[in-house]
């Protein structure tokens, strides 16, 4: 017993045959690390497992705004735009008196013969298309002058506005897609070293006909003149009108233009029926924005919950809006119907005497107007002649 004892003591004791390799020490083990979760990428095990990358959302702000100061160009960037807005516009467009006679201040526009500022008003759409570029703008920066004489500041700061507007959209697009695209043409002239010519001196003056370039567009010589006439024939047509109606009244319009057309009676123009046509749509021209305007401010004043609003029924106010403008305006012509015929207007307008309430004197100003009219019109031809 004491010998296997012996003998089971001495085989433990003894070394374990190695198998032919050593293993590392555990700290030299290199083990595959578990995947890391990517920052961009969730897992949504509810949904299957599938993944799903999340949106990364920037914030832009401006520093003014943090600092306390005013946001600066935060307040130019539109937000949302809601009917609401649009409204608002429009009721704040209409306010203000467009082509509607202004009686104070009074000023030496209003004592004008309304003859001689029909002449005017000829004269103004005659020369800008046929006159050179300084005398276009110098009648631009001459209406603007006179229009920040004689109107009150709310209505000039609006019309000249609008009016600037539309003139410099036009002058850009006209300047840039007249002649701004090059034509890819090739020359079927054979060059001067071929033919066996001198070539052509190059010009002293520095003459271009590309005034500036743009990526693929450019502003010509030509592009400049074909804006420079519409944006100036735009400007001066209708500011000089909007000058015209809000220093006359209607009755005087009709009166000059009885004075000029009254040789045209004997050629068989109905003449009256003209006239009265004019006077009753220079008198209904206030009626319609007082509609539009009150329109837009009763809906502004319910209060619409727009964002609450499917498109359909958004639809349906704005459609409705518009049905309730025509709707009063075509009630107000027929009151105006109903009055004419209260007062003996039976449909001939040679038999219905027109009320005119216009004197035909003409004073000073009237003469000195005229002169300052011939003066523009020969400064005109001579700018034609000696400006190139």
């Amino acid at each position: 017993m004491t010998s296997q004892l012996l003998s089971s003591s001495s085989l433990l004791s003894s070394p374990i045959p190695t198998l032919g390799f050593h293993l590392p020490p555990p700290n030299s083990l290199h083990l595959p690390q578990p995947p890391r979760p990517n920052p961009r990428v969730l897992r949504a095990p509810w949904k299957g497992g599938t993944l799903r990358s999340a949106k990364r959302k920037i914030s832009i702000t401006c520093l003014a705004a943090d600092r306390g100061g005013d946001a600066g160009w935060a307040s130019w960037i539109p937000r949302r735009v809601s009917p609401d807005k649009i409204l608002k516009l429009i009721s704040g467009a209409t306010s203000s008196p467009i082509c509607q006679f202004v009686e104070s201040p009074r000023t030496f526009l209003h004592s004008i013969d309304p003859r001689i500022k029909l002449v005017w008003l000829l004269a103004l759409v005659i020369l800008p298309a046929r006159s050179h570029i300084y005398m276009r703008f110098g009648l631009v920066l001459y209406l603007s002058i006179l229009s920040i004489w004689i109107l009150p500041t709310p209505i000039w700061m609006d019309q000249l506005g609008r009016v600037a507007l539309l003139s410099g959209i036009l002058f850009i697009m006209l300047g840039l897609g007249s002649d701004g695209v090059p034509p890819l043409v090739q020359l079927r002239t054979p060059p001067a070293s071929v033919s066996g010519l001198s070539c052509l001196p190059s010009s002293l003056a520095g003459y271009s006909y590309t005034i500036m370039k743009l990526g693929p567009l450019q502003f010509t010589r030509k592009g400049l003149s074909v804006a420079s006439t519409s944006a100036c024939l735009t400007f001066t047509i209708f500011q000089s009108a909007s000058l015209c109606l809000t220093t006359t009244t209607p009755e005087q319009l009709a009166s000059a233009f009885r004075w000029f057309m009254v040789p045209l009676t004997f050629i068989g123009v109905p003449v009256a029926e003209i006239l009265l046509t004019l006077l009753l749509s220079l008198r209904f021209i206030n009626l319609v924005f007082d509609e539009v305007r009150n329109a837009a401010l009763g809906i502004i004043a319910r209060r619409v919950q727009w964002h609450r609003l499917t498109i359909m029924e958004t639809l349906d106010v704005c459609f409705m809006y518009v049905r309730r403008i025509f709707k009063n305006i075509f009630s107000h012509a027929e009151q105006i119907s109903k009055a004419m015929v209260a007062r003996g207007f039976r449909g001939n307008s040679n038999t219905h005497k027109i009320y005119f309430f216009s004197e035909s004197s003409l004073g000073i100003g009237d003469f000195l107007s005229l002169l300052c009219l011939l003066g523009l019109i020969g400064a005109a031809i001579l700018s034609e002649q000696f400006l190139i």
